[in-house]
């Protein structure tokens, strides 16, 4: 029998955009007053996917419980949004229920689909194709162990040009197996990426591509005022990373927050920032940082073009318990203040 239940607050998505958003308004708002929507069973650190690929991190380390990523003080709705009806305030979910808000987030962000590549999907399922790809848990430990058992050959990777996670994951990977074999049959796939169809099939919220309609500096919807978006589904115009998802949620939290209030004053601005830490080969990495129009935001005072190990180790070691203990909860949003400070105001 199909429920009905609302909030002030509805969070659609618990991907790392999701879990942060619903933090932040889950320690501003009386308890419950957040519903975070999301089906998944586990909770995963994606930049990492590259690292396991490369033979270089383990599996069990990028994943958790759901009920783990949850923030506190959140309703956490374990169904999945089957369509979305912005102008009735209101998404109706898997199970047939319906939730009504009286604002939204979107953080849907995006996935791969395998099957806009013919015999994609098999190819990955057979051990020993030499076919891999390190775009999803399901198929990311395959990665390295293609790379262990191919001894000659062409080795292939491909990138589309249309939005995917992580753009620069494509070369990471590349460099890595590079490094641990030089020649070899091995095909390494990026499949196409596309938001949820829930989303990307409501020409009300999203583009001609499914993405959803936000302004590119506050994050609120062109049409729905109290709808914002978030992340990967958003049609920002910059890489789709985790680095990315840092800086906006700051941007979402200040100006969702004024919004709330009924404040008309300004909204604050997300000038596109993100990050990609190039790894290059084992130990070696460069990092690359820059805003919307492509001029570099570097953090530290030194040539980040430059390889440097610190880098990889920033990568490997120092990002992933900000991730869990920090962004997740709502208190990273991006190495800005750093900046600052490094670079002397």
């Amino acid at each position: 029998m199909s429920r009905v239940r609302s909030c002030k607050l509805l969070v659609v998505g618990a991907g790392s955009a999701g879990c942060a958003t619903a933090a932040m308004f889950g320690r501003l708002l009386p308890k419950h007053s957040v519903v975070l929507l999301d089906a998944a069973k586990e909770h995963y650190y994606q930049p990492m996917f590259t690292l396991i690929g490369g033979g270089l991190k383990n599996f069990k380390q990028c994943v958790r419980p759901m009920n783990e990523a949850v923030p506190k003080n959140v309703t956490w709705v374990q169904d999945s949004v089957e369509s979305f009806h912005p102008d009735k305030d209101c998404v109706r979910t898997a199970q047939g229920d319906e939730i009504s808000y009286d604002f939204m987030v979107v953080a849907v962000g995006i996935r791969p689909n395998y099957d806009k590549i013919e015999g994609l999907k098999d190819a990955l399922d057979c051990k020993g194709s030499g076919v891999c790809t390190i775009y999803s848990p399901v198929y990311v430990q395959k990665t390295f162990e293609e790379l262990k058992v191919f001894k000659g050959g062409n080795m292939i990777f491909t990138q589309p040009s249309t939005p995917i996670k992580c753009a620069g994951a494509p070369q990471k990977i590349m460099h890595l197996a590079e490094e641990h074999l030089r020649k070899f049959d091995f095909l390494h796939v990026v499949p196409p990426h596309q938001t949820p169809y829930a989303l990307r099939g409501n020409k009300e919220l999203a583009d001609s591509d499914g993405y959803l309609t936000v302004n590119k500096y506050t994050l609120q919807h062109d049409v729905f005022k109290n709808v914002f978006g978030i992340g990967d589904c958003a049609n920002l115009p910059t890489s789709k990373t985790a680095a990315a998802i840092a800086a906006q949620t700051g941007v979402l939290y200040k100006n969702l927050k004024q919004v709330m209030e009924g404040n008309k004053s300004k909204l604050a601005e997300y000038d596109g920032y993100t990050s990609c830490p190039l790894v290059t080969g084992q130990r070696k990495c460069i990092l690359a940082e820059f805003d919307y129009d492509r001029n570099p935001l570097e953090t530290f005072p030194v040539d980040q073009g430059k390889e440097r190990m610190l880098f990889y180790w920033m990568k490997a070691h120092v990002l992933p318990p900000v991730y869990w203990s920090m962004m997740l909860r709502g208190y990273w949003h991006g190495p800005a203040l750093l900046r600052k400070i490094l670079h002397l105001g």
